[in-house]
């Protein structure tokens, strides 16, 4: 996944300011050093001054000015040293010191992104896609198959929840696996509370972790975010997150329909999902509303968007929140959320 440019720029000014803090920190330790041991400061302005000095000689034909440089920087950094430690000072006291040792603060080893500056961009792209803190309680590991039963049948499709959250969840692992190769996009309808925005969560936790760029929106606050932009002031308009709703790798709209539907948030509903299509940029739809519904509330022209490029998932089951209630009054504690 490519980074925006305000993004990139974003963690290299971030890189930038760890380099100044680094030499800032530097000059300060050779201040204390220069005050505690005036010695020190003799011998670096002696090294200064002969380095010059045989500068000058290399320069007028002098083939021997160099090794005698080298042997006298070799012996006065010796000396250095040796007053660092007797002192206290460790050696590496006066050396430049690194939050990443590896690529010496820069964010790259050669041409390559070190290990460092991939782990700044999955928690930048943590940071902006609204999930930060509940994709460490809700993702793949931590859902739980017992809460869907065999029994429960949907009066819809005529089979049982159970089979169809296996349904769903075999479409979100390939949705996940062939995120880089493969154009899809999910829509996940059906009963309150049987899991589909705790799928949402799973799928977006194993792309940002694979550095792919994931933003959540409820669908109050991805048509506020259109408001601000279409309505606001021109200062308030200037909103990241409004360039990242059509750029993003993955756009997910939780709950959509518990939105006050107008003829504004179906119209930006459509433009939202044609721009992402012609980008060809996925997105992942939750909703409690029926199919019928959803044609209903948001035109003929955007259902038919979503039925001819989602893949529709429907969940049935009982209320989840509701049977981990049951579970904790009947004396059974659930730490899964």
């Amino acid at each position: 996944m490519a980074l925006s440019n305000s993004q990139y720029e974003f963690l290299m000014r971030i890189y930038e300011q760890r380099q100044l803090d680094n030499e800032s920190r530097l000059r300060r330790r050779y201040e204390d050093v220069y005050r505690r041991i005036p010695k020190l400061e003799e011998i670096d302005y002696s090294i200064s001054a002969f380095s010059v000095a045989q500068a000058r000689k290399l320069l007028e034909g002098d083939n021997l000015a160099l090794s005698s440089l080298k042997d006298n920087i070799n012996r006065l950094s010796a000396k250095k040293l040796q007053l660092l430690k007797e002192n206290g000072y460790p050696e590496n006291y006066l050396e430049l010191q690194y939050t990443c040792p590896d690529c010496k603060d820069t964010g790259y080893i050669g041409s390559r992104k070190c290990h460092c500056f991939q782990k700044a961009i999955v928690d930048l792209l943590y940071t902006q896609s609204n999930l930060q803190e509940i994709l460490e309680k809700e993702n793949f590991s931590t859902f739980r198959l017992d809460y869907y039963s065999y029994n429960h049948i949907d009066p819809v499709k005529g089979r049982s929840s159970r089979e169809a959250i296996d349904t769903a969840l075999k479409a979100c692992h390939e949705f996940v696996d062939t995120f880089s190769s493969e154009f899809r996009n999910i829509l996940l309808y059906g009963d309150t509370g049987v899991g589909k925005t705790f799928l949402t969560h799973c799928v977006a936790k194993e792309l940002i972790d694979t550095s792919f760029s994931v933003i959540y929106f409820t669908a109050a606050q991805l048509f506020d975010v259109f408001a601000r932009n279409t309505f606001g002031k021109r200062e308030e308009a200037k909103d990241d997150s409004f360039e990242h709703i059509y750029s993003c790798d993955l756009l997910i709209i939780d709950d959509l329909g518990t939105e006050l539907p107008n003829s504004f948030t179906t119209s930006q509903l459509f433009v939202c999902l044609n721009e992402r299509l012609l980008r060809q940029k996925s997105t992942m739809i939750s909703t409690n509303l029926a199919l019928e519904d959803l044609k209903s509330i948001y035109s003929e022209r955007t259902f038919s968007r979503l039925s001819s490029n989602f893949t529709m998932l429907r969940l049935t089951g009982d209320d989840i929140r509701i049977q981990k209630k049951l579970l904790n009054l009947g004396g059974t504690k659930d730490v899964t959320p």
